[in-house]
C-alpha cells in the first residue's frame, strides 16, 4: 500500500497476512546487506528500509516503467558485482539475522562449506519432506528429491560444476522481484543468504524476465560463467518450484520432480 512518509516521501507499507515479524527483520537486513553490495560494488540498488514493525516492513516507494535492453544491461553487471561481493559460507544469513525465510517458509539455520550439502541439507531435504507431508508432492516425486539430495551430498562435478566462490544472493529472484526503472533494475523481497551465483540466475529465467539475454550478456562480461551453466538451470530451479509447491500445489509437485529427474541425469552412472 502506498503512503506518505513523515517526511512526506512516498512509501510502500508491506504487509502479508501470516507473516511474522522475524520473517520482517530477515527481509530488512537481507535488503541492507544488498544495499552495502550496492553503496561498495556498485551492485544492484534496493529500497531503503524505513521502518520494521511487528506486522509491516515499510520501504521507499520505487516508481517503474517499461523495461528496456539498456536497463537489462546495466541490471546484469550489477548482478554480477552484487554476487561478486561474496558470502564466507554457504547459508551465510544477512548480519543481525538467525532465522531465514522465503516468503514465510522458514528455512534452516546454519553454514556449510560446500554447495552440495548445502543445497541438499539446507533446501532440498527440508522442503521436500514438507511438500511430501502436505501432499504437495507424491511418494514417487518425493523419492526422486530424496535421490537428488544423495548425489548433491556427493559433491559430483558434473551435477553441481566446477567450484565457485560464495556469492551474496538475492535468494528470491523471480522476475516479479526486479521492478524496472529507466536506466537500471531494483530488488526487492529478497531471501539474502551465502550461494551459488547460478541459483539466482535460474531462478531469473524460471518465470521468464524481460531482456534476459541481454541481462546475462552483460553478467558474463562482467563475471564469466562456466560455459555449462546451461545444463544446471534445472538443478538450480529445483529449490524454488518446490518453494511453490509447497505454496501453491497444483502441479508444481511433478515440475519440481522433473527437473530433479533432468538434474539427475547429468550425473555418471
Amino acid at each position: 500500500m502506498r503512503r506518505r512518509w513523515r517526511d512526506d516521501h512516498e512509501v510502500f507499507v508491506k504487509q502479508r497476512p501470516g507473516a511474522t515479524s522475524a520473517s520482517y527483520r530477515y527481509e530488512a537486513a537481507g535488503l541492507a546487506w544488498l544495499r552495502q553490495a550496492h553503496d561498495e560494488e556498485d551492485g544492484c540498488p534496493v529500497p531503503w528500509v524505513r521502518d520494521v514493525g511487528t506486522d509491516r516492513l515499510t520501504l521507499d516507494f520505487i516508481p517503474t516503467t517499461t523495461p528496456t535492453r539498456e536497463a537489462a544491461r546495466i541490471f546484469g553487471a550489477q548482478l554480477a558485482r552484487t554476487h561478486r561481493s561474496g558470502a564466507n559460507s554457504f547459508g551465510e544469513l544477512p548480519p543481525h539475522t538467525q532465522q531465514p525465510f522465503i516468503a514465510d517458509i522458514p528455512l534452516p539455520e546454519g553454514t556449510w562449506e560446500t554447495f552440495g550439502s548445502f543445497y541438499a541439507q539446507a533446501r532440498i531435504r527440508p522442503l521436500a519432506q514438507q511438500a511430501h507431508a502436505t501432499q504437495a508432492m507424491t511418494r514417487t516425486e518425493y523419492a526422486i528429491l530424496t535421490d537428488l539430495a544423495e548425489a548433491l551430498e556427493t559433491e559430483t562435478p558434473s551435477l553441481i560444476g566446477p567450484s565457485e566462490p560464495i556469492a551474496r544472493l538475492h535468494g528470491d529472484l523471480w522476475s516479479g522481484n526486479v521492478l524496472w526503472r529507466k536506466r537500471d533494475c531494483v530488488l526487492i523481497d529478497p531471501s539474502a543468504h551465502g550461494g551459488h551465483r547460478e541459483s539466482d540466475l535460474a531462478m531469473l529465467a524460471l518465470f521468464g524476465l524481460p531482456h534476459l539475454d541481454e541481462v546475462l550478456e552483460a553478467y558474463h562480461h562482467e563475471w564469466p560463467l562456466d560455459p555449462d551453466y546451461p545444463t544446471r538451470i534445472p538443478l538450480h530451479q529445483v529449490y524454488p518450484l518446490l518453494v511453490h509447491a509447497i505454496l501453491f500445489g497444483g502441479t508444481y509437485g511433478s515440475a519440481t520432480a522433473n527437473a530433479a529427474r533432468i538434474a539427475l541425469a547429468t550425473v555418471s552412472p
